[in-house]
């Protein structure tokens, strides 16, 4: 094209080029700031001594009390193994002998003892550890929004309950982190699914920590009583970079408020977004990549049109999800509303976004295929053609080349 600009995308192994006409206002986003250099068991010490809106955990201990630190599964990046020593003699310092680590599993499947070994380091065979058991909760209450608050049976009984975990964006909770070890890590089923089926909701967005998924959540943990939380930021080596500890909500916005500096970008409302997971593995396929639509939806402008350039080379990537996508877009979502199922949610959710944009997905799959998933297949220069008909000469565009890492949004709430 005359007077354009090339601009690339990751997809695969290598990546895809599209011309865009030098008029149209082009905006290409990348995070700005440096990720901090790791901190490790320092930062870690740091945060422990310095913990927000609450006595050190030594202080809240007391000698005869029982407690529960809350660790993560196989299924998270959180660094256990460093994050536990420290929690420990915090509790012994102050006096408490009775320590258990429960796994919160939610809905996942039990875990092998090499991953217990791999995740508890040099506490394994050291201190007493048990997994979560989803059919063994005790209702405490229902929140507000309906929840049924059933929470693990040894959590509930503890007089101390120590949560910890790793601050993310999550797609529907806001973040990761926090309460979240509480629901859905160690709650019921009923609970979980009762939680989970808030995601449809349009205030339910990565990014947002007034997501009614994590309100829900946050009033399930008040109700349970956590008493401190020691949640950690990674960088992509899954190093310690920040680590913030204390109050449960207070503790976890202050990690929050730097995964935003390094990892959330404004951008005017677009008329259209053309995002990429990364490139390979994050565009290994659909179930996958769709986490970088949901890191750009809240720039994208009502009936505005989303391009995801994603490979795709092992196609859907779940057979729930696969399975899902069987009914058609309105029944998917109905059907979801009826009651959650892992695989199954994402299904409601593309078929949802679905509704709000026009979704075109540039990838290696039959067209038959990529339509059964609820997008428009295309190559991505004539994706871009038939959007920029759409929208017109003065049509805004934003270009992301790395939705996976990268959250972009529209305005701060």
């Amino acid at each position: 094209m005359d007077g354009s600009v090339l601009y690339h995308l990751p997809y695969g192994n290598a990546g895809l080029q599209v011309d865009i006409p030098g008029k149209f206002d082009v905006r290409v986003v990348k995070p700005d700031n440096t990720m901090p250099e790791p901190g490790g068991i320092k930062e870690i010490e740091r945060a422990l001594s310095h913990p927000v809106n609450s006595r050190r955990l030594s202080e809240i201990a007391q000698p005869g009390n029982s407690a529960v630190i809350i660790a993560s599964d196989t299924t998270r990046p959180t660094p256990t193994a460093e994050l536990l020593p420290p929690l420990v003699s915090e509790l012994t310092s102050g006096g408490v002998d009775d320590i258990t680590v429960v796994f919160g599993l939610g809905i996942h499947r039990k875990q092998t003892e090499d991953e217990k070994k791999s995740i508890l380091g040099e506490l394994y065979g050291r201190v007493r550890c048990i997994e979560h058991d989803i059919n063994d909760c005790v209702n405490i209450g229902t929140t507000s929004r309906g929840t049924p608050v059933e929470i693990f049976r040894h959590v509930v009984d503890a007089d101390i309950i120590v949560c910890t975990g790793t601050i993310e964006f999550h797609y529907y909770a806001g973040y990761s982190g926090g309460a979240k070890s509480i629901l859905p890590a160690v709650a019921s089923k009923r609970s979980i699914n009762k939680n989970h089926a808030l995601m449809l909701d349009p205030d339910a967005s990565a990014g947002y920590a007034n997501s009614p998924v994590r309100q829900d959540i946050e009033e399930a943990g008040r109700m349970a009583g956590i008493d401190f939380i020691l949640n950690v930021v990674l960088n992509d080596r899954k190093e310690i970079v920040s680590a913030c500890a204390g109050h449960f909500i207070e503790a976890h916005r202050k990690g929050v408020d730097l995964l935003d500096r390094l990892l959330k970008v404004q951008a005017e409302p677009a008329d259209i977004v053309i995002v990429s997971p990364g490139g390979y593995p994050k565009d290994i396929n659909i179930f996958q990549s769709h986490k970088a639509l949901e890191h750009v939806k809240n720039t994208v402008k009502p009936d505005g049109s989303v391009i995801l350039v994603a490979e795709c080379r092992e196609g859907y990537g779940n057979a729930v999800f696969e399975e899902w996508l069987c009914s058609g877009r309105d029944e998917v979502i109905h059907r979801f509303k009826s009651g959650f199922v892992m695989g199954g949610h994402k299904a409601a959710l593309i078929a949802s976004l679905s509704r709000r944009f026009d979704l075109y997905l540039v990838s290696s799959l039959p067209d038959d295929v990529v339509r059964k998933a609820y997008f428009i297949p295309s190559s991505l220069q004539d994706a871009l053609g038939k959007a920029l008909d759409k929208h017109g000469q003065e049509a805004k565009i934003v270009i992301v080349p790395n939705g996976v890492s990268t959250l972009v949004y529209q305005v701060c709430r």
